[in-house]
């Protein structure tokens, strides 16, 4: 099943890529940036980014305006808005949220919160604080760190990722709705989902 959500999510972001936006990804602009700073370009670039204390940061550190990637072969050659990583996690976490009860809490699991300050263990949640823990909570918090991964490493903008993440998962609860009116012999009041907005519907 997780396969049918993720290929039509993808159908989704391909279609958005090449036929709507075609964005530039942040690597490109980080050339225009560039060449505009040196003079070597004219390009439309805001005063606000020439004069910000990143590129100045990122001059002083890697002799250049050019965006620093965490890929040493750059970023991929298709455009970037919006992000296809997100949307499949969209997609597949929508699917998720239709098959398990959201509302269910970890506090038998003892979840972690954050890594402590050394980074070499885990610190645990409060009682208080481990009652919020839910199934739901989870699976977003899985979907995000997958879409945030590729705009932490310079490849994508925030954009790319939060309608990335939206696109899947208006592309999973039409697939559902579709299965249910269309696959369903018996009465069936629909799936309950938990949006990543937070509001909750029934498809």
């Amino acid at each position: 099943m997780h396969g049918e959500f993720a290929l039509r999510a993808l159908k989704a972001v391909w279609y958005q890529k090449w036929f709507v936006h075609r964005t530039l990804r942040p690597e490109a602009y980080g050339g225009l940036v560039q060449a505009a700073a040196s003079g070597q370009a004219s390009y439309p670039i805001h005063p606000d980014v020439l004069n910000s204390e990143a590129i100045a940061r990122t001059e002083s550190k890697y002799g250049s305006l050019l965006l620093s990637s965490a890929y040493a072969e750059g970023c991929p050659q298709h455009p970037s808005y919006p992000q296809a990583h997100a949307a499949i996690a969209g997609a597949c976490a929508t699917f998720l949220k239709a098959a398990f009860d959201g509302n269910v809490q970890f506090n038998t699991l003892r979840p972690v919160q954050v890594a402590s300050d050394d980074g070499l263990s885990l610190i645990p949640y409060t009682e208080t604080d481990a009652t919020q823990v839910t199934v739901n909570g989870e699976i977003n918090k899985l979907a995000s760190n997958i879409g945030m991964a590729r705009n932490f490493a310079g490849i994508h903008w925030r954009a790319d990722y939060s309608e990335g993440l939206r696109l899947g998962e208006a592309v999973a609860m039409s697939l559902l709705q579709n299965q249910k009116h269309l696959c369903c012999g018996e009465r069936f009041s629909g799936f309950k989902i938990t949006k990543f907005d937070g509001t909750t519907i029934r498809v």
